[in-house]
């Protein structure tokens, strides 16, 4: 198994992703092409889940008028222009599908807060 994860770290590269886990809001800068034109869209939410190691992928929710919108973006896509952490979440769990059907108060997450 061990040469599986080397070679995967090969042909994936050094990726300089920041650290983050669920329960963080993050802006993840995605390129998109529109015909031979190239743009650069943000997409700002929070991490629902992480999921894989080197080839994994991450789902990023936000609230888009009264609408959830959800997106899953593979952690080594040539098209994430880069991601950016904004709030550092407190929970207690690995993946928060619970927050799907929050609304209001309630879905709000507590700030961790560190003392640097």
């Amino acid at each position: 198994m061990d040469i599986i994860k080397e070679i995967e770290n090969e042909l994936i590269g050094a990726n300089e992703l920041p650290s983050f886990k669920s329960g963080d809001t993050i802006v993840v800068s995605y390129k998109i092409k529109e015909g031979n034109k190239e743009r650069i869209q943000q997409f700002q939410g929070v991490v629902l889940q992480r999921r894989g190691e080197a080839t994994g992928t991450f789902t990023v929710r936000k609230m888009s008028g009264n609408v959830g919108v959800e997106r899953i973006f593979p952690i080594s896509s040539p098209f994430i222009d880069g991601i950016k952490v904004t709030k550092k979440g407190h929970v207690r769990r690995a993946r928060i599908f619970y927050f799907r059907e929050r609304t209001g108060k309630s879905a709000r997450i507590k700030e961790k807060r560190s003392f640097a």
